[in-house]
């Protein structure tokens, strides 16, 4: 480990202890539950875990990031330790649960580097006093502002990817983290998407909103200034339009990385022969097979085939 990884590490821990006292703090200053303070317990541990495990990658000889924030419903869950509803893990879910954990299974499966998988659930930020928003109506799901919140859920640090849960990957997502730019804010696919479908994912399409597919998979430089106005407060009252379309940047402070990575289902198109337009991170963004209705929309087999796989072990972990 190079002195620059330890003295990261060393400052990392510390800011982490920090924070977990302040988490501590504010736990008995709102007079939660058991359940909440085991929850905050649990997080606060595992935080000191990392540190102390020192899970640090490193790509040209400077740190990337670790932390992947995935769009999801109710999953308790801290990297990796999930609490599911019954012994296989899978009966009794309701169709966004599955498509998250399919979803992150699909990035630990393939992924070379370590990485920290977080879930947004909107009920577990209101009653930790992050969230106070009220859902719209035109929101198509509960993260819709909150996938804001991923640099300051990411301690302001390093990179961090938000993600919605109806991706599967196809690929090591090394070769994403090597696209890492620090010159950028944010990067992301620079879709040219005007879609023809009024409703997503059972919803009305926010129409007024015509960034909302490019917000699906953003890559934050959480450690830039910038992204530090990203602040619960902010997330919690600002329109739509300011957090949808980026206000608070430059269009220069932009970085791109192939469409590949958010491959639209339904407007992307495999041109045969040629892997640099392969998907590497499928976007079942009008709905995906767990939807009945969607079982037989294009590359639903794949969601299907990766479903089965999710399903043997999660079998093989109940035995």
């Amino acid at each position: 480990m190079s002195s620059l990884n330890l003295i990261w590490l060393v400052k990392s821990g510390l800011y982490r202890i920090y924070r977990g006292k302040l988490l501590l703090v504010g736990i008995a200053r709102q007079k939660l539950g058991l359940d909440m303070l085991l929850f905050y317990l649990n997080q606060w541990i595992y935080q000191l875990f990392l540190v102390l495990a020192g899970t640090i990658w490193s790509t040209r000889n400077k740190l990337v990031w670790d932390k992947v924030v995935i769009g999801s419903f109710w999953l308790k869950t801290m990297s990796g330790a999930t609490e599911m509803h019954n012994s296989n893990g899978v009966e009794g879910m309701i169709p966004e649960d599955l498509a998250y954990e399919v979803c992150r299974y699909s990035l630990l499966k393939r992924s070379s580097p370590p990485l920290e998988i977080i879930p947004i659930k909107q009920s577990e930020l209101h009653k930790n006093g992050v969230n106070w928003r009220e859902r719209a109506k035109l929101e198509s799901t509960e993260f819709s502002f909150l996938r804001f919140l991923t640099p300051f859920l990411a301690n302001y640090e390093n990179w961090a990817m938000f993600v919605d849960c109806d991706f599967l990957y196809l690929h090591d997502i090394k070769d994403l983290v090597e696209l890492v730019d620090d010159k950028y804010t944010i990067m992301w696919v620079q879709h040219d998407y005007a879609p023809k479908e009024t409703t997503k994912m059972d919803r009305p399409r926010a129409n007024g909103v015509p960034e909302e597919e490019l917000a699906s998979m953003v890559l934050y430089n959480c450690g830039h200034f910038k992204n530090r106005v990203l602040t619960p407060e902010v997330v919690n009252k600002e329109t739509g339009a300011f957090l949808h379309r980026f206000q608070w940047l430059e269009d220069d402070e932009i970085g791109e990385v192939p469409f590949v990575w958010n491959f639209l289902v339904g407007h992307n198109k495999i041109v045969e022969g040629d892997q640099k337009r392969f998907p590497r991170a499928i976007h079942y963004t009008l709905g995906g097979p767990w939807f009945e209705q969607w079982k037989d929309c294009e590359f639903g087999e794949l969601w299907l085939n990766e479903l089965v796989e999710y399903k043997k072990v999660i079998e093989k972990k109940a035995f």
